[in-house]
């Protein structure tokens, strides 16, 4: 008489189990938990990307105005644009910069070699920015709602934050690709050279309709006009109409970006693999 022989029960079989029972969903959920754990845990990365916006939000929007007779509408003005350069720079740094430098660390390669499918990476950088770009979002409204006495309707304050958040999708798509086009020495040096003269052109910094003529129709090309544009639209200083025009601009970046990402991931995964 002879019986099958059943496989000796080993912790490599209940995690082989576990991992088949996991669900897609719980897959990117956990990849977005720790890539967001992992940022929280760099200091060096979280005080200046969310001190830095917050300090020139406090000095020239805030401190600077202050006495002076349009100084709420300056907060909230400012308010708007520094929390679009905010958010930008999260999102150039986080993506551009922390993929850039995974990649040459060799982390990359290790994450393609695990059964988590490559979308969990990008998906994880993606909510992680976004979180991070609520939060910073949250504070500049918290200081400006106490300091800069800034007043809106709940609404208002709903849809600056949630306009400047979302906003920040096609950025994420630049700082992808900007990611897999530079090398890991040479990132950090790319987004700075890009993301400050872009936000200056783009009327972040000083209004649009301050610079000469010719900077003023350029600013219209760039991306970051566009976000700045949809956050005063948020707190009622640019006319409702236009909100429709930048969204579809961003949009258009975003799948602009996306596409120039795409492709630089494919040659990148093209030479390492072959």
């Amino acid at each position: 008489m002879t019986s099958a022989a059943l496989p000796a029960a080993s912790p490599s079989n209940g995690v082989l189990a576990a991992t088949q029972r996991s669900s897609p969903l719980r897959v990117y959920a956990t990849e977005a938990k720790y890539e967001l754990i992992k940022q929280l845990r760099i200091p060096a990365f979280m005080i200046p990307t969310i001190g830095f916006p917050i300090m020139f939000y406090v000095l020239f929007g805030l401190v600077m105005q202050n006495g002076s007779r349009d100084s709420k509408m300056i907060a909230t003005y400012t308010l708007a644009t520094y929390g679009a350069f905010g958010v930008i720079g999260i999102s150039l740094f986080a993506l551009g910069v922390g993929v850039a430098v995974e990649r040459g660390q060799g982390w990359l390669a290790v994450k393609r070699a695990s059964p988590m499918p490559v979308s969990a990476y990008f998906a994880a950088k993606y909510v992680t920015t976004l979180v991070i770009s609520v939060v910073l979002m949250l504070l500049m409204c918290l200081i400006g709602y106490v300091f800069g006495h800034v007043r809106m309707s709940g609404a208002h304050w709903l849809i600056l934050i949630v306009a400047e958040t979302l906003g920040a999708v096609p950025f994420c798509a630049m700082g992808l690709a900007i990611g897999y086009l530079a090398g890991p020495n040479s990132a950090a040096a790319v987004v700075n050279i890009i993301y400050l003269p872009m936000a200056f052109l783009s009327g972040l910094f000083i209004p649009a309709e301050m610079l000469p003529k010719v900077l003023q129709r350029f600013a219209v090309a760039l991306p970051p006009y566009h976000l700045g544009r949809l956050g005063l639209d948020a707190v009622g200083l640019e006319p409702a109409s236009n909100a429709v025009g930048h969204i579809a601009a961003l949009t258009g970046f975003g799948a602009l970006f996306t596409i120039i990402a795409f492709i630089a991931y494919r040659r990148d995964e093209g030479k390492t693999y072959g």
